[in-house]
């Protein structure tokens, strides 16, 4: 394990701690925790942008997507908990 050394302005240092004491960790532990949610973030966050390149390229090779209207049916029968089948992607105007 390593250490590194982060200077904190005095307030900001001084609102850690608040925090800290509030989820009842101390502060070594709250910035660990705040260090590991971000950097979870920011990978989920490149993950998802991946995914997003991907289907944006499919669909400016194909131009099929899912309409809103069919999206919305399908969303809400599933949150009904329903059964039901999956729209399919079509070209525009088709």
């Amino acid at each position: 394990m390593s250490t590194t050394t982060t200077r904190l302005e005095d307030e900001l240092k001084a609102r850690i701690a608040a925090a800290a004491a509030r989820s009842g960790k101390s502060s070594h532990a709250f910035i660990l925790d705040a260090l590991s949610d971000i950097v979870e973030r920011s990978e989920l966050d490149e993950e998802l942008h991946g995914i997003a390149d991907k289907r944006w390229a499919a669909l400016q090779r194909n131009g099929e997507s899912i309409g809103w209207e069919d999206a919305a049916v399908y969303l809400r029968a599933r949150a009904a908990g329903k059964k039901t089948r999956r729209p399919s992607a079509r070209r525009p105007g088709s």
